[in-house]
């Protein structure tokens, strides 16, 4: 037999599992000790332990030993103060880094914990959403390219995705993103669960729109507390597998070209086999659209909308571009109404103007209808007016003065005509 390997007065692991396997073939604990030069008390400790031998140093005081309970002080009060902080509270003059490693070491110790359950995902209860920022610009409509967002919503129990690129973060631009959504998904979802998007809400409350667009749907908005990514862990997951397997390879001639060649990549990853629930989302789609709410009847008042007098420039503002109206309209008040695609103005409910809406920034959309109209306007107006005669009075405007007489009562109701140069 080979003397056994020691690690310090351990054994090793191969002599470890020799013990082990010789006492098992019936070779008694004493020839074995025997046979491989060691005690029979180590014997009886290799059989007695159900792990394998492991050298462990034993603990030694360090440079960093005196400051532990100093540091240990500040850990219970600010669990998250920075190494480096407290290394100049403690007064701290050696390696930084091997500072850190032993606060790293006993942070979490004083760190508050918080537990996250494992969800479950109930057919029709939630959808998740989310805006997913694609990592290259879009070329717009003046020539200028933008980081734009796309909305984002998975159905929690299919897993089913849809998305749509939108032109801002603004409330009005989000629900009509969520409107067109839900209208491809055919129904409605119990729960639309967000973070603390602003342009859904802050706080404890909603921002303006979002509770008349839940209460039409018949659906919740659900904002999630601060720190709980854990239950919108869905979408955002499906925003990096956007990344690594859409955007590689790919360019884009304008957010409707984005939105196609979205669509089609869509189509093809709702028909893969997600593994967490080991079938395509496409196959779960039916069961998880039978329970959510139907759509309502009456689509929701949504989009940008606004009532202004129109100004002399003849020109409304929609986000931070300018439209023209109908010249003929100014002084009087219109109603801006704008959504993802179009803007329009109405007078009275009467269609006077109508524009494709531009997502570049600054733009002035002008109709040639509109500036020929407002020239013809302006002509007019500098046209001179006609002016009275030489005696004050226009032709056909002379009155007579026995109506004056009449009406300070200077008559007897009757008029006296004087011959021509006879003083009464």
């Amino acid at each position: 037999m080979r003397p056994p390997r020691q690690i310090g007065w351990v054994i090793s692991v191969e002599d470890w599992a020799l013990i082990r396997r010789l006492v098992a073939d019936g070779v008694p604990q004493r020839q074995v000790a025997r046979d491989l030069g060691i005690g029979r008390s180590t014997v009886e400790r290799a059989l007695a332990s159900r792990r394998p031998p492991k050298y462990e140093r034993a603990a030694v005081p360090t440079g960093f030993t005196p400051f532990e309970p100093l540091v240990r002080q500040l850990l219970v009060t600010t669990p998250d103060m920075p190494a480096t902080v407290i290394a100049e509270r403690v007064g701290w003059t050696g390696s930084i880094s091997w500072f850190r490693d032993n606060v790293r070491r006993l942070r979490p110790e004083h760190s508050p914990v918080d537990p996250s359950d494992r969800l479950i995902w109930l057919p029709g209860d939630a959808a998740q959403c989310d805006l997913w920022f694609p990592p290259r610009k879009i070329p717009l409509e003046d020539g200028s390219q933008a980081l734009l967002p796309v909305l984002v919503i998975t159905a929690a129990h299919s897993r089913f995705m849809l998305a749509r690129m939108v032109p801002t973060r603004h409330t009005a631009d989000l629900l009509l993103g969520m409107w067109e959504l839900l209208q491809q998904l055919g129904r409605v979802p119990r729960r639309l669960i967000w973070d603390n998007e602003p342009g859904i809400g802050r706080g404890k409350r909603h921002a303006d729109g979002v509770g008349e667009f839940a209460g039409t749907m018949a659906t919740t908005v659900q904002r999630l507390r601060p720190y709980d990514p854990e239950s919108k862990g869905l979408v955002e997951r499906r925003n990096g597998f956007f990344e690594t397997s859409f955007m590689p390879g790919r360019t884009f001639a304008s957010p409707g070209d984005f939105d196609a060649q979205f669509a089609d990549w869509l189509a093809v990853a709702n028909a893969r086999i997600v593994r967490t629930i080991k079938t395509r989302p496409v196959d779960r789609l039916d069961a998880d659209r039978a329970a959510m709410l139907p759509l309502p009847p009456l689509a929701p008042a949504l989009g940008w909308v606004n009532r202004v007098r129109l100004g002399r420039d003849y020109y409304v503002r929609v986000d931070t571009s300018d439209y023209s109206v109908d010249p003929a309209m100014i002084g009087r008040f219109v109603d801006v109404i704008a959504d993802l695609a179009r803007v329009e103005v109405r007078l009275d409910g009467r269609l006077i103007a109508a524009h494709d809406r531009v997502w570049a920034r600054g733009m002035t959309i002008t109709d040639p209808g509109h500036v020929a109209a407002a020239k013809v306007l302006r002509e007019q107006y500098q046209q001179p007016r006609p002016t009275p005669d030489s005696h004050g009075q226009h032709e056909g405007l002379v009155r007579d003065l026995a109506d004056y007489d009449r009406a300070f009562g200077l008559t007897d109701g009757h008029t006296d005509t004087l011959a021509e140069g006879e003083v009464a």
